[in-house]
């Protein structure tokens, strides 16, 4: 009993280090990066001269000052929210009060689950909402009104409850099913939904959000689709998403996979740039299908799966990992579940600049994937500009911060990289 005394209180030192450590790293890289960008203010530097006024330099630096000071906030006030409910262990106390609720089998227990986490996001909200209406607004970015902005929130809500409730609960019944090996047969089963969302998710689940229509006939049209077909894409159908009526930032991108694939633009983008730059820039998203990254990142995301999976089977098996967080091992695996969810993110954060890594590599090959059946390197250059300048982009981050959070190279890199 003394052992297991001593491990529930090195499990909780762990867990307070381990946050001490994440905030500590977060904070110096937020404020590396703001006092390397104010130091920029004043002078446009000379690589981006071409193609960017004083004025907009000028403005998307104050864009980004005032987003890391927004980003401080909400890295202080989340990590504030994790210490409260994980040392007040009050998750113990959430689980049991809905478990009074909807009881503690297999649907209630992923019920309580969803509900816990529904309740735990409500505090984040007032920092959603002066995201949404005063920061992104006060930069002319925002164009979602109040009422599409709640009936959002609704929808996110529901459907987390319709779609995590079953798959929740199918990972419990297996659990029950087999006690040893449920963590394998649970990954099987997940794999195989994150799959089959892939080609639902544009077909059921985006529309909910956003309409999508079809590209309409025309110079554009024809052009993008010789492009799919010189470069051996395939598309069953290029598609618009109206994100003009939540932002300004424009975007591009494929989803699904196989002969259930679709090219999305966003209408911000078609009306912000010509047709050789969006051309350029499917060209780059093509890019990322024909070499590979696609399949990749889905195999990533499997391993991934696969690897927490079976750490909550591990940690199942520690009775100190229970106590030292509040719950007792006979109130069953859905406790670890918990924990987990709200945990883990402690480990993975460290990893983040080596996934960023490797997705910077992609986005190179890509980029190189685009040069070459464009002929050219200038109308990808001439996008990327664009897109920097429309969403006031960062030009002069910190290396540090850049290495550890971007997924993209910078411009600057990307461009150098594509001489």
């Amino acid at each position: 009993m003394r052992n297991q005394a001593v491990l529930v209180n090195v499990l909780v030192y762990t867990f307070i280090v381990l946050l001490i450590a994440q905030i500590g790293v977060e904070l110096v890289l937020l404020f590396l990066n703001a006092k390397h960008v104010a130091g920029h203010q004043g002078t446009v530097p000379e690589s981006f001269r071409g193609f960017c006024t004083q004025e907009v330099f000028d403005k998307s630096l104050t864009y980004t000052l005032a987003k890391l000071q927004f980003d401080v906030l909400e890295t202080l006030f989340g990590a504030m929210i994790l210490a409260v409910v994980i040392l007040g262990k009050w998750l113990p106390w959430m689980l049991d009060l809905f478990g009074n609720v909807w009881g503690s089998g297999i649907w209630g227990n992923a019920l309580s689950f969803l509900a816990i986490g529904v309740v735990l996001s409500i505090p984040t909200l007032p920092l959603e909402y002066y995201n949404q209406f005063a920061l992104e607004a006060r930069f002319g970015f925002n164009k979602s009104t109040r009422r599409l902005w709640v009936l959002d929130k609704v929808k996110e809500l529901l459907l987390s409850f319709v779609i995590g409730t079953p798959v929740l609960a199918l990972l419990l019944w297996m659990v029950t099913l087999y006690p040893s090996t449920w963590w394998f047969w649970g990954f099987v089963a997940l794999f195989s939904f994150q799959l089959l969302m892939l080609i639902l998710y544009p077909r059921l689940i985006l529309p909910i959000f956003n309409k999508l229509s079809p590209l309409k006939d025309g110079e554009l049209k024809e052009r993008l689709f010789q492009l799919a077909d010189r470069t051996g894409f395939s598309a069953k159908t290029i598609e618009v998403i109206d994100g003009s009526k939540r932002s300004t930032h424009s975007n591009a991108y494929f989803t699904g996979f196989g002969r259930f694939r679709r090219i999305v633009l966003f209408d911000t983008l078609i009306e912000q740039m010509t047709h050789e730059q969006i051309e350029a820039v499917l060209a780059h998203e093509i890019g990322h299908y024909k070499k590979g990254h696609v399949p990749k990142m889905i195999l990533m995301s499997g391993l991934f799966t696969l690897v927490g999976l079976f750490c909550v089977y591990w940690l199942s098996l520690q009775p100190a990992f229970y106590e030292a967080f509040g719950f007792a091992p006979a109130q069953g695996i859905i406790c670890i579940f918990l924990l987990f969810s709200y945990l883990s993110g402690l480990v993975t954060f460290w990893t983040t600049p080596l996934f960023n890594a490797w997705s910077r590599k992609h986005e190179y090959e890509a980029d190189a994937f685009a040069k070459l059946h464009i002929g050219s390197a200038t109308p990808l250059t001439s996008a990327l500009e664009k897109l920097s300048e429309k969403n006031l982009s960062n030009l002069v981050p910190h290396p540090l911060y850049s290495t550890f959070y971007y997924s993209h190279p910078t411009l600057l890199e990307r461009e150098q990289r594509l001489l």
